[in-house]
């Protein structure tokens, strides 16, 4: 990653540039239903704000050297009964993890992701869980997240 790129944590003010990369990356991922997108715009952003108000959402912006949002990538805190193996009261989870197109293949989503990380270990969150796609799991593989048995189920889908 070029040393001109710098990361930093969003704001409020930043909402705008945080819901943009979720939609990006949805559209990245296949999804040009603009119904769907427009849809999940309208109940992420009052969402977002909400989870960052109550400090259980932080995200990072990686910035050019014109100070223009290029990347980013988020923490949700997830509260979480304590378990044998882990007592903190949260899960750490990634998501929105998205660069434009012009800034990729510089290492700026393992940066972003890592720095997910960093703050979740020093917050005394043990453990992080995301979910990848395509092109995101080689990042997340070589940062030593690993497969779980984890299933899921909704409403729609249902046989």
């Amino acid at each position: 990653m070029s040393d001109s790129i710098t990361l930093r944590l969003a704001a409020l003010d930043d909402i705008d540039h945080i819901v943009t990369h979720r939609r990006r990356m949805f559209e990245d991922m296949g999804n040009h239903d603009s119904v769907s997108l427009n849809r999940m715009e309208q109940h992420f952003r009052p969402w977002v704000q909400g989870m960052m108000q109550n400090n259980r959402y932080v995200s990072w912006l990686a910035c050019n050297p014109a100070a223009e949002v290029i990347a980013g990538s988020d923490i949700w805190l997830i509260e979480w009964p304590p378990g044998q193996y882990d007592v903190s009261p949260y899960r750490g989870y990634i998501l929105n993890v998205y660069t434009q197109p012009a800034y990729r293949r510089q290492g700026l989503a393992r940066k972003l992701v890592r720095a997910c990380m960093d703050w979740c270990y020093n917050n005394q969150v043990t453990v992080i869980m995301l979910h990848a796609s395509d092109q995101g799991r080689p990042v997340y593989e070589a940062l030593g997240f690993t497969p779980t048995n984890e299933m899921h189920t909704w409403k729609n889908r249902l046989p």
